[in-house]
């Protein structure tokens, strides 16, 4: 686990190689023999220094978030006990007289970053692969092992504070460029340099240890300094909204810590840090964004199959959806053929295609080479007969249940029905389109989330007769295609489309009511939304929802019941309000971009003169989609909270501080949930009202992660 050998110069080598796992990470088992064997080095009279270094490819990946999840609900006093170890020993090891030398053959991040800070020298191998940061905020913490207040010690505030609350991940150049890397050298060259540093600099002691020690860039309690902090603190709570607490007590640590010794900046930084531990945003952030994505990624749960290869695939139409997976499969190495049509039609998607990636070139993300590669692996055509030896064929054409028929059909007729065929349908029923092949086990829905390329989640959907092996396939399809699976069984709306729908509909109920659209806006985005639900109405277009409205009425018939948002959906489309695409909807749109609410809001609906409160507003915003989300375990098209909380948080963005719409509900307590959303259905309407089956949790005390397996 940690390896320890002497050589003959007195110099000692700790080695980090945890047996089993892939990466080094900081486990509560490793954290002890670490300190166990570094300090057994320290008091060895014959060791004149220490090199710490890995037998793995990479350094350490940072602390074992396995641990850190065994925290939840744990009083402080407890963490305190089991996390102090390592702080206090890192503090004892750069103050203990003796050399010692981080060699940093990989990556080293978060608490693997932190103990190099605690080392004396940092030798770096030149890795143009190897990454190095303190990405601790994308999971709700601080670096809590010194990172906070040894970092703007050794190479500025001004330099340390954008690293930390951004979370980057740095080039070992630019590490070194940064300060907190001394040398680059060679991978053979490591730990040969290392010694060569120890045996010149017997003793060794951290700048902050030197008498008249002043962090570099600028006096801590000056006025400039003052003015920057206060303009920075200003954008971290525009940019989290006030929802995420980790950047502003990573601002706290530093402003606080720097202007005290070291010892009671840590000791700041610690009680920080164990308060964010604790808390339910670090807690579900890290369940949610880490480990169940992890999982998705790795595809647990897929059904057991052989595991299916891909070269070609075909892509039914050539819009912007489509368009969007034929560049991530090519990005993934596959052949593409994108039907449309027209080959006209075909082309001048691809000529759009084209043009996007070199402006991605001009920017630096992608390379010419990439591109190049890309745009040849995409056949564009009109003819069916392209499409024979596609292993895959992804339909993503008009909502309309004809069209897609016809496509399917003339596909089939190619391929032979026995082929991988998904539809990527956001609304229409997977087992009724799959009425219209002979195969109907082997048709499934791969719903892609627009941009394709930036949006991460695939939506995959079983229909009433798809096979556990076409699932296992689409699931190894969605590897190819870099997205991030969840799986779902088929409905009205299946989840993602049937939640999000329900904050845009609660928006505009608000909005019948009286109640302000600013204030509606303005709470939606503060409630962790990415955009108010009047603004994400006009992009998806309101003519587009009163259509889809309107087909539900017919599919529905006489058991249809308009929403709450219907009369306003309806009155605004016969204006020719259709939101962005032409420039007018809930707001006007300018030409050079800008917009403000529609003057005439106020006259259709008039803001009533006395105005709920920001958090009532903000309850029944994200209330609304939660108890949705509940209808959807209850009629069994979700069964899995991991996979509902990574659907919502990357399907429609909910409010992502919250961990998702499971991880939300469990937060309040599932029994308190049903009881404000019984107070908000007897008071707004029966689409607040909780199914059996969250009442049914409710009563035996249980939260859906309890059930969840």
């Amino acid at each position: 686990m940690i390896e320890y050998a002497l050589d003959a110069d007195g110099i000692a080598t700790v080695t980090w190689d945890l047996p089993g796992r892939p990466v080094n990470v900081l486990s509560m088992d490793a954290r002890l023999k670490f300190i166990a064997v570094t300090e057994a080095a320290l008091n060895d009279p014959a060791v004149k220094g220490v090199i710490i270094t890995s037998a793995k490819k990479e350094f350490i990946a940072g602390a074992d978030l396995t641990l850190l999840q065994s925290f939840r609900g744990k009083p402080a006093a407890e963490i305190m006990g089991k996390m102090s170890a390592l702080r206090d020993f890192l503090r004892r090891m750069e103050t203990a007289g003796k050399p010692v030398v981080a060699a940093m053959n990989g990556t080293a991040l978060g608490g693997g970053l932190e103990i190099c800070l605690a080392c004396h020298h940092r030798i770096a191998v030149d890795r143009p692969d190897a990454v190095f940061g303190l990405p601790e905020a994308g999971l709700g913490l601080l670096p809590g092992a010194g990172g906070s207040q040894r970092l703007p010690r050794l190479i500025g505030i001004k330099a340390a504070l954008p690293l930390m609350l951004d979370g980057s991940r740095v080039s070992a150049a630019r590490g070194k460029a940064l300060g907190f890397i001394d040398e680059l050298v060679a991978a053979e060259e490591l730990l040969p340099a290392a010694r060569a540093w120890i045996l010149a600099h017997p003793k060794a002691a951290q700048p902050w240890d030197q008498p008249g020690f002043v962090p570099p860039g600028g006096d801590i309690a000056g006025v400039e300094m003052n003015r920057w902090f206060m303009a920075l603190d200003s954008k971290v709570h525009a940019d989290t909204r006030g929802n995420f607490p980790a950047p502003r007590a990573i601002l706290s640590c530093v402003y606080e810590g720097l202007r005290v010794p070291i010892d009671v900046g840590l000791a700041i930084e610690f009680r920080y840090l164990v308060e964010l531990v604790r808390g339910d945003v670090a807690q579900n952030t890290i369940r949610t964004f880490f480990f169940s994505m992890n999982d998705a990624r790795k595809l647990k749960g897929r059904p057991p199959a052989p595991a299916s290869r891909f070269s070609k695939i075909g892509i039914l139409g050539a819009g912007t959806m489509g368009v969007g997976v034929a560049q991530v499969a090519a990005e993934g190495g596959l052949e593409v053929v994108l039907l449309d049509q027209s080959l006209e039609a075909a082309q001048a998607a691809v000529a759009k295609l084209a043009a996007s990636l070199e402006r991605l070139v001009a920017k630096g993300i992608t390379s010419p080479q990439t591109r190049a590669a890309v745009l040849e692996r995409i056949h564009p055509t009109a003819d069916y007969g392209d499409l024979a030896g596609c292993q895959a064929i992804i339909e993503a054409v008009f909502e309309d249940r004809a069209i897609k028929d016809d496509v399917i059909r003339k596909t089939l007729a190619v391929t032979g029905s026995d082929v991988l065929f998904g539809s990527n349908t956001s609304k229409l029923p997977i087992t009724q389109l799959a009425h219209s092949t002979d195969r109907p086990d082997r048709f499934i829905g791969l719903h892609f989330f627009s941009p394709v390329p930036r949006m991460a989640l695939l939506e995959i959907i079983r229909g009433a007769q798809t096979s556990d092996a076409t699932v296992a396939e689409a699931l190894d399809l969605s590897k190819v295609l870099g997205r991030t699976p969840i799986v779902v069984n088929d409905g009205p709306g299946f989840f993602t489309s049937r939640c999000v729908s329900t904050y845009l509909n609660e928006g505009i109920a608000l909005l019948r009511e009286g109640v302000s659209p600013a204030l509606i806006e303005n709470v939606g985005r503060q409630a962790g939304m990415p955009m108010g639900p009047l603004t994400l109405g006009d992009g998806i277009g309101i003519d587009t929802m009163h259509k889809v409205r309107v087909q539900e009425g017919r599919d529905k018939g006489d058991a249809w019941v308009p929403g709450v948002e219907f009369e306003v959906v309806e009155h605004l489309a016969g204006l020719g309000r259709y939101g962005m695409k032409n420039g007018k909807g809930f707001y006007d749109y300018a030409a050079d971009g800008s917009k403000a609410l529609w003057p005439e809001l106020a006259t259709l609906y008039p803001v009533a003169a006395e105005q709920p409160t920001p958090e009532a507003v903000r309850t029944r915003l994200l209330h609304v989609q939660a108890v949705e989300a509940a209808r959807c375990f209850g009629e069994g098209v979700i069964a899995d909270p991991r996979h509902a909380d990574i659907g919502s948080v990357l399907g429609w963005s909910f409010a992502k501080h919250t961990g998702g719409v499971c991880s939300y509900m469990d937060t309040i307590g599932v029994a308190r949930f049903v009881a404000e959303c019984d107070a908000l259905a007897d008071t707004y309407g029966e689409r607040f009202r909780p199914p059996a089956y969250l009442r049914d949790l409710a009563d035996r005390g249980r939260g859906f992660y309890d059930d969840a397996a």
